[in-house]
């Protein structure tokens, strides 16, 4: 039992995910039994539950359970079947926080790096200009990377799961082309493309020149944030975030993307005071 502990402790310092699988409910004598989850790790899974075949689809669930950063409780049979409830799990995901990487080094992105930190995101701006990418101007971000998006994305691709976001708001095809088709080659939850309707047909022309088939481009929230009726750098970060969360709870919300007309319309005027 120490052993788990400390590899469950080395995970927590290190800030790695792990999961906690733990017998609450079934078999006195697998009462308390526990299960430590680490993707990647060599071996996966320690511990055991009691039953090897609990134990594999235990840690196949815990795997899952984790890359949503989700705790619950599941139900299997003794020997892990499903639709059984004699034993109870308690998975316990230890997920580091979703991570946010901004791909241009705009007026947008300061306001967009402030509302992903309120939500607990790991925000990294990037840019490959070093005159725009500098700590000063998003001191909010956990990371200012100087760098072309593909190649970033080549580093911290494989981290992307369907907790994080991508969202590319350059405004230039030598740098959202490369960063969007590199993140569709990720597991990455949300990507969003800021621009224009103008812009994104035209952007899409390009990705399909680039080998971006109908299933690739329908990953693509753009133009991206939700419709309502953002103007301001702000406005704009909270519609972008909202489409995040509704992405990601798989809430209907109306997305600028399924929208027809104009991004920016103009406010209806104000009805008149009564005499």
């Amino acid at each position: 039992m120490a052993g788990l502990f400390e590899a469950l402790a080395a995970a927590l310092r290190a800030g790695e995910p792990v999961a906690l699988a733990e017998v609450i409910e079934g078999p006195e004598e697998h009462f308390g039994a526990k299960l430590v989850v680490r993707p990647g790790g060599d071996p996966v899974a320690l511990g055991t539950l009691g039953d090897p075949d609990l134990d594999r689809v235990v840690t196949r669930d815990a795997l899952g359970e984790l890359a949503a950063g989700l705790s619950v409780t599941r139900h299997y049979g003794r020997h892990g079947e499903a639709r059984a409830r004699d034993v109870g799990v308690f998975i316990e995901s230890f997920a580091p926080p979703p991570r946010m990487v901004i791909f241009g080094a705009v007026d947008f992105t300061a306001a967009l790096a402030r509302v992903a930190k309120v939500l607990g995101y790991h925000v990294t701006v990037c840019d490959a200009r070093p005159v725009f990418a500098t700590r000063a101007r998003f001191p909010m971000a956990d990371e200012v990377v100087v760098a072309w998006p593909d190649r970033h994305l080549a580093e911290v691709g494989p981290l992307l799961g369907p907790r994080d976001a991508v969202c590319v708001l350059t405004h230039d095809p030598k740098f959202d082309v490369p960063a969007i088709t590199a993140a569709l080659r990720t597991s990455v939850g949300y990507l969003g493309a800021m621009g224009s309707r103008r812009t994104t047909l035209e952007r899409e022309g390009r990705l399909r020149e680039a080998g971006v088939d109908d299933r690739g481009l329908a990953r693509v929230m753009a133009p991206i944030g939700l419709d309502v009726g953002a103007r301001t750098p702000e406005e704009t970060a909270v519609a972008i975030c909202a489409e995040i969360i509704a992405s990601r709870t798989g809430r209907a919300a109306p997305s600028l993307r399924d929208a027809e007309g104009p991004i920016h319309r103009d406010a209806p005027a104000p009805a008149p005071s009564p005499a």
